[in-house]
C-alpha cells in the first residue's frame, strides 16, 4: 500500500498569514488587541517573528502587548 506525501509542511501552515514586513521605524501599539490578534495562533501562542516577518524589537513590543492584554483579562 503506496502512502500519499503530503506536500505542505508545518512551516506553510502560517505562510498564509504572512504580513508584509512593518517599517523600521514603525511600532506596535501594545493596547491595540485587534493587531495583536494577528500575531497569535488559535490556540493563543505567539507567532514567531519568522512567520510574521516582523523585526526583533517589533517581536519583543508584541510579546510585551499580548502579555499584558491576558493579564488585564482582553485576551485568552
Amino acid at each position: 500500500m503506496a502512502f500519499k506525501k503530503n506536500s505542505s509542511s508545518a512551516g506553510e501552515e502560517f505562510a498564509a498569514r504572512k504580513r508584509p514586513p512593518l517599517g523600521k521605524g514603525d511600532s506596535i501599539d501594545v493596547n491595540d488587541v485587534e493587531t495583536l490578534k494577528y500575531y497569535i495562533t488559535d490556540y493563543g501562542k505567539i507567532l514567531p517573528a519568522r512567520i510574521t516577518g516582523v523585526t526583533s524589537q517589533q517581536q519583543r513590543q508584541i510579546r510585551q502587548g499580548v502579555k499584558r492584554a491576558r493579564n488585564m483579562g482582553l485576551m485568552a
